[in-house]
């Protein structure tokens, strides 16, 4: 039967006592990990968040204080693991040799006294590092894998991430305000997630993808600096580094511009990461622009760990008779390729599943050449050009004996696409990607609008509130497309950890932005009323930004999937294992509602 702490405190942690702590008594509590009964003597390892310590139940008749009564004795023989126990006991200095895998691998406690706190079944898998129990498992009984000694450094690192950041903001001036979490829907971005309202039924709230409007207005209330550890939610498909609900280290200024956002941001990074890793992040990042991260790496999210850029050869390859590169520039398209150096004896499988891998970007094929260490070549389109044109397209790419060249060749967005997340592909195969090797990039100087097909229209690439390029103001008129954006985009290893833009103050600028964006007068005050006319009120110039909290710890602990970095998080269908939500109600919510499910029946085909 369970035992209660009657007044008992405990006096450590586990891994805080230390060996000036040697010829006391101290009192720790937490779970057991593993006990070793060795006849008279049972050796249990205790474990709590801050590690585990080795416990000693010695039994003897003598009345030494060294030993443990017989009751107590009998307690500890039936402990198994994850019992709760409660011990207090004399420090020692480990009698068997030093466990070098231990932060108290030197120091034993030998018990004096134990409290059974609280049994436990045998756990559906085993609770240790490194676990190699199928994730699915572990997520359904979440609240044991988080007892998993890596699982709980990566959270109280988070802790410590977030406490970094929180000092250092409130040191620069910026001041932590809460922003609204019921807010109405807003039809830009990812959908939302709708929450019905009881009070003014048939009408509904929306939970935030960001503050932005908020943090907006706080700017025209003269909060000039503010930041806030935000929860925001978007409706969108997951992958190993998006979550349905997710925090933001969300900021805004007021009297700035993007020198001024980039640096105070430069500064906070270089802080959490000498506070939590002891790393030094060299000032000033890297930056290039947009164009550039396109034209080199094919992404505007670029991994600069690696080079194996991207090289344009469409002058190169312009009267060659091979089709597809033909067709691709009559097309208005171009021909780019990469050079995976040192590749040129690449097996042919192996080839050909990076075809593969380039088809789901959106390629036809994949053209290559190898340049054998001979210096011939096995190409798969070599025939139809002339050894002057191979020569040149060689030249172009830097090309040596031993190298393995691939190109694509279509519009400019499918080609870097396709040959951007192909580097990545060849890349992550060779192994060169480097976990531990931190490479900042800032990538700015963004399009403003984006050409929807579907819609036939301009998009905001990021959001309708974003300040265009002073000097490309008159082309909002008369080449919208051409329109660069005061943006800025945060990027770590190839994954983006946040970004954020100058915004429009100016209600002509506004005015425009909409009208690009097919959104008249009378629908923008119907959809982002209250901001424009706050804005009619004197608004000071102001930018703002927001990083990933979840991306960056991810990053920062060297985990695969931010999953490893969230206490409870959902799977690929937006779904909690362990909690089954999301899950029907109960019809008289529905009716308190006035809500009435109406379920689509699948057909066969569709099953």
């Amino acid at each position: 039967m369970a035992e209660t702490m009657k007044g008992l405190k405990r006096t450590h942690r586990c891994s805080e006592v230390t060996a000036k702590n040697i010829g006391e008594t101290v009192t720790l509590m937490g779970w057991v990990q593993k006990s070793r009964n060795k006849g008279g003597i049972i050796f249990v390892d205790l474990r709590d968040r801050s590690g585990i310590m080795q416990i000693i139940f010695e039994q003897s008749d003598s009345k030494e204080e060294r030993f443990i009564d017989a009751e107590g004795f009998a307690k500890a023989e039936k402990l198994r693991s994850e019992f709760v126990i409660a011990v207090t006991g004399k420090v020692e200095e480990r009698a068997g040799g030093e466990n070098s895998s231990l932060k108290t691998g030197n120091l034993e406690v030998r018990a004096l006294s134990i409290r059974v706190l609280s049994e436990s079944e045998t756990p559906p898998f085993p609770i240790e590092a490194d676990s190699k129990t199928k994730e699915e498992l572990r997520l359904k009984y979440r609240y044991l894998d988080l007892r998993r000694p890596d699982i709980q450094h990566n959270l109280i690192f988070r802790s410590n991430v977030t406490k970094s950041i929180r000092n250092f903001l409130c040191d620069e001036g910026f001041l932590e305000i809460e922003t609204p979490i019921l807010n109405r829907s807003t039809p830009e971005g990812a959908r939302d997630y709708l929450v019905p309202s009881r009070v003014h039924p048939g009408t509904f709230y929306a939970l935030p993808q960001s503050p932005q409007l908020f943090k907006q207005l706080l700017m025209c209330s003269g909060y000039d600096r503010y930041f806030q550890i935000a929860k925001c939610f978007r409706d969108e498909d997951l992958r190993a580094d998006r979550q349905p609900e997710f925090t933001q280290i969300d900021m805004e200024l007021s009297f700035v511009d993007v020198d001024d956002v980039i640096d105070v941001n430069e500064r906070l990074i270089q802080k959490v990461f000498k506070d939590n890793l002891g790393v030094d992040v060299s000032l000033p990042m890297q930056r290039m622009t947009w164009q550039e991260a396109m034209d080199r790496f094919g992404s505007d999210k670029p991994d600069v760990r690696f080079g194996m850029e991207l090289v344009n050869v469409s002058e190169q390859v312009k009267n060659a008779e091979f089709v597809v590169f033909k067709n691709a520039l009559e097309n208005g398209g171009s021909v780019r390729g990469i050079n995976a150096k040192g590749q040129a004896e690449m097996p042919r499988k192996k080839i050909d599943a990076l075809v593969e891998y380039a088809k789901g970007f959106g390629a036809k094929g994949l053209a290559y050449l190898a340049i054998l260490p001979d210096g011939s070549y096995k190409s798969s389109f070599a025939k139809f050009m002339t050894e002057e044109e191979l020569k040149a397209l060689i030249d172009a790419m830097a090309g040596e004996p031993g190298d393995l060249l691939f190109f694509a060749a279509d519009k400019n967005k499918v080609v870097w696409d396709v040959l951007g997340n192909l580097r990545l592909e060849i890349a992550r195969n060779l192994d060169i990607l480097k976990k531990d090797d931190y490479r900042f990039l800032w990538v700015t100087e963004f399009p403003l609008l984006e050409w929807d097909e579907e819609e036939k229209r301009f998009v905001a690439m990021h959001h309708p509130f974003t300040m265009p390029m002073e000097e490309d103001l008159p082309l909002l008129d008369t080449d919208p497309g051409k329109v660069r954006a005061k943006a800025y985009d945060c990027v770590l290893n190839g994954i983006e950890l946040g970004g954020g833009s100058v915004r429009i103050y100016q209600s002509d600028v506004q005015e425009k932005m909409f009208a690009q964006l097919g959104i008249g007068k009378e629908e923008a005050y119907e959809k982002f009323g209250f901001l424009l006319t706050a804005f009619r009120y004197g608004v000071p110039p102001h930018a703002g930004l927001a990083f990933g909290l979840d991306r960056l710890v991810m990053l920062m602990v060297q985990a695969d999937n931010i999953r490893e970095v969230i206490a409870f998080p959902k799977v690929k269908d937006a779904s909690c294992l362990m909690s089954e939500a999301p899950n029907v109600v109960d019809v008289k919510q529905l009716e308190e509602l006035e809500i009435q499910i109406a379920v689509k029946e699948k057909n066969e085909a569709d099953e």
